[in-house]
């Protein structure tokens, strides 16, 4: 498969089915290095959909108490951990939170994403500038739409292996 920039593309197997993401280092470079670094090391091979809300966004990313089989896998804390990495300046920028927008999760703090992020189902421009978009689903939306739903998700989807195609 040809990709456009394939440095700057990740592709997410998932328990649904392949989602490509063209990561957008002109908008979030930190973010876009951190997802690439925890990409390449396997970080999120494993991680589950912890909370997925209908008509809002998918999450996912929690490499800490989100990966199965990891040494701090605990359903019930997926969502609260990160990387073992400081966490992150935001990025925020005039980009839209429409459907397909790829943006990190983080907590009440502006500069506390670490490696959480989510895949918008619908418009969610009321996130605009608020969170840091680093990145489109090109292919593979239909893929993200047939994710369990719930909050927590009970039996999660998860990634399978996440690639940056540049690799493969």
């Amino acid at each position: 498969m040809a990709y456009k920039d394939p440095e700057n593309t990740l592709i997410l197997d998932t328990t649904k089915g392949e989602v490509v993401i063209e990561m957008r280092p002109d908008l979030a470079p930190n973010h876009v290095a951190r997802i690439k670094e925890l990409a390449r090391a396997g970080e999120y091979n494993g991680v589950v959909f912890h909370r997925v809300i209908d008509g809002f966004m998918a999450q996912t990313g929690d490499v800490k108490f989100g990966k199965q089989g990891g040494a701090s896998f605990d359903a019930n804390r997926a969502g609260m951990g990160g990387s073992d990495k400081p966490d992150l300046a935001q990025e925020f920028s005039d980009e839209n939170h429409g459907r397909g927008a790829c943006s990190m999760a983080r907590a009440q703090n502006p500069n506390s994403a670490n490696s959480q992020f989510f895949i918008v189902f619908d418009d969610a421009s009321f996130l605009n500038k608020q969170y840091t978009v680093w990145g489109q689903v090109t292919e593979g939306m239909d893929n993200v739409d047939q994710l369990k739903r719930g909050e927590p998700v009970q039996m999660p989807d998860s990634i399978t292996t996440a690639k940056i195609a540049a690799d493969l």
